[in-house]
């Protein structure tokens, strides 16, 4: 859903994890910023490996975005597509700054 020229995301939590989420958040906020170093450094394989690290546990939240993105990452990584890679960073700096949580 597009809001104000961006989108909103949502995410759907179960109930049973809700104490979980505030050090999930926290923990993917950081890989923002090891993202960041990373492409500072062009340190493809630590961007595919945060990436995969972001595949694997983003469903398992019910965080699909940060799924999505990591595969994205994964891949941009291995054709080392700077410009996309320094763009799907900053989207998800975004996405933590603004998801929206719903428990189920």
């Amino acid at each position: 859903m597009r809001v104000g020229g961006r989108f909103q995301h949502c995410a759907l939590v179960e109930r049973s994890i809700h104490d979980l989420v505030p050090a999930f958040l926290n923990n993917r906020k950081r890989e923002v910023e090891t993202l960041r170093r990373a492409l500072v450094m062009s340190d493809f394989d630590l961007v595919r490996q945060v990436g995969h690290r972001m595949r694997g546990v983003g469903g398992s939240y019910g965080f699909d975005f940060v799924t999505l993105l990591g595969r994205r990452l994964e891949h941009c990584s291995a054709v080392r597509d700077t410009v996309l890679l320094g763009e799907l960073v900053e989207e998800y700096a975004e996405y933590l700054a603004s998801v929206r949580i719903e428990y189920s």
